[in-house]
C-alpha cells in the first residue's frame, strides 16, 4: 500500500489518476489533493477520498505553499505532479529530495530547471517516472534494455489545425483551438498542442529524462495518436509503444513502475479498429514556437525558462482576448531575442528569468 499525492486533483490529469486508484484501492491510497480554481470539484473529491490534505492552489497567498504541504504529508510516496505551468518546479525539487517518486505531468519542471531537478534527485534518492503518454511510450520501449540508443521518435498529433493554411492559423480562435482532434486536456495544454509549443517543452523534457542528446530526438506528425513514441538502437531495430488515446495508461504505469499492474479498466488494443496510421513531417515554418522551443532547449542555461514564460504568457492572453494566435509565436521569439542567456546555478536564477521573461512577455502584448 503506497501513499499518493496528487498535485493538480481537479485537472484531467488529476481526474484520470483518481479513476485510476478507484480501481487500485489494494494497492495505493489517497493522502493528499491540491487543486486549481475548481472549488466544487475539489469539494467532491474530498468528500469521496477523506484525505489527510486538501487545499486550494487559488487560496494559496504564495502559490506553492500548499503543493509544498501536500509533498511533506506524512505517508506520501508517491507524488502526482499534474500542476500546469511553473508554478510545479519547486514540488518536483521538493519531492525528489525527500526521496519520493514524482509521477511527472508537469513537464515544466525539467524544462525550466533540468539541471536542478536531476540535482535534487541524486542529493534526496528520489525516483522520476513521467506521466507524458509520449514519455512514458520511450520509458516503457527503454525497460530494462541496454542503453544503445540512437534515436528517440516523440510523436504529435499536429492539433487542431494540422492542415490548415498558415494564413488561416494565424487567425484561429480559442474556440477552434481548444477543438483538439483526438484528447481531452486543460486549456493551456490544449492550446499548446495546437501551436506545437507543447512538443517543443517534450523535446527539452526527453534530454533530461533520457539524457539523449537534442540531435538524437526527432519528432514526427501522427494524426492518430496511436503511437505514443519509438526508439531506434544502434543495430538499426526499433520499438514502438502503442495504444489508444488515454492518460489513463501512462498514470498506471508511472504509479506501479517498474511493475505493470493488471487493470481492467484501460481500453485494450484493437488493431484493427485503430486502421490506418499514418506519419508526417512537422511544419515547423507554420508552427513557429515548435522549433523556437527546440532552439532554447539547445541554448540551455536560462533560455528554457524563457522560452517556457513568454509561452505561458501569450497562450494566456490568448485565451483571454487580447491576443490573435499567429502573435503566440511572435511574442515568444521577441523575448528570447531580449534575453541574454545565464547559466542555472539555482532555483533563484531559474525564478529571476521567468520573472524577467514574464514581464518582458507582457510588455510585448502590450
Amino acid at each position: 500500500m503506497r501513499g499518493v499525492a496528487i498535485l493538480g486533483s481537479t485537472g484531467s490529469i488529476g481526474c484520470s489518476t483518481l479513476a485510476v486508484l478507484r480501481r487500485h484501492p489494494e494497492r495505493f491510497r489517497l493522502v493528499a489533493l491540491t487543486g486549481g480554481a475548481n472549488r466544487s470539484r475539489l469539494a467532491e473529491q474530498v468528500r469521496e477520498w477523506q484525505p489527510a490534505y486538501a487545499a486550494l492552489a487559488a487560496d494559496d497567498e504564495n502559490g506553492t505553499s500548499c503543493l509544498l504541504e501536500a509533498v511533506r504529508q506524512p505517508g506520501v510516496d508517491i507524488v502526482v505532479n499534474a500542476v500546469v505551468g511553473f508554478a510545479g518546479l519547486e514540488a518536483t525539487l521538493a519531492a525528489l529530495r525527500a526521496g519520493k517518486r514524482v509521477a511527472l505531468a508537469n513537464k515544466e519542471s525539467l524544462v525550466v530547471a533540468g539541471e536542478l531537478v536531476e540535482r535534487a534527485r541524486l542529493e534526496g534518492g528520489g525516483q522520476l517516472v513521467p506521466v507524458d503518454s509520449e514519455h512514458s511510450a520511450i520509458l516503457q520501449c527503454l525497460a530494462e534494455r541496454p542503453a544503445a540508443v540512437s534515436r528517440i521518435i516523440l510523436t504529435a498529433s499536429g492539433g487542431p489545425f494540422r492542415e490548415w493554411p498558415a494564413d488561416r492559423v494565424v487567425a484561429a480562435t480559442v474556440d477552434q483551438a481548444l477543438n483538439h482532434p483526438t484528447w481531452r486536456m486543460g486549456a493551456k495544454i490544449t492550446v499548446d498542442s495546437a501551436t506545437l509549443a507543447n512538443k517543443a517543452l517534450e523535446v527539452i523534457e526527453g534530454h533530461f529524462l533520457f539524457g539523449v542528446p537534442y540531435q538524437s530526438i526527432e519528432v514526427v506528425v501522427h494524426p492518430q495518436s496511436v503511437v505514443h513514441g519509438l526508439v531506434e538502437f544502434e543495430d538499426g531495430s526499433v520499438l514502438a509503444q502503442v495504444g489508444f488515446p488515454s492518460m489513463e495508461l501512462p498514470i498506471l504505469y508511472a504509479l506501479g513502475y517498474p511493475e505493470r499492474l493488471p487493470d481492467a479498466g484501460v481500453r485494450r488494443f484493437d488493431p484493427v479498429a485503430a486502421g490506418a496510421l499514418t506519419f508526417e513531417p512537422v511544419r515547423a515554418e507554420v508552427f513557429r514556437a515548435f522549433p523556437l522551443g527546440v532552439a532554447a532547449g539547445r541554448a540551455g542555461g536560462t533560455a528554457p525558462a524563457v522560452f517556457n514564460a513568454a509561452n505561458e504568457v501569450a497562450v494566456a492572453r490568448f485565451l483571454d482576448g487580447r491576443l490573435p494566435f499567429g502573435r503566440i509565436a511572435e511574442v515568444i521569439e521577441a523575448v528570447l531575442g531580449r534575453h541574454r542567456i545565464e547559466p542555472v546555478r539555482d532555483l533563484e536564477s531559474v525564478k529571476a528569468a521567468d520573472r524577467w521573461a514574464r514581464a518582458a512577455a507582457e510588455k510585448e502584448v502590450g
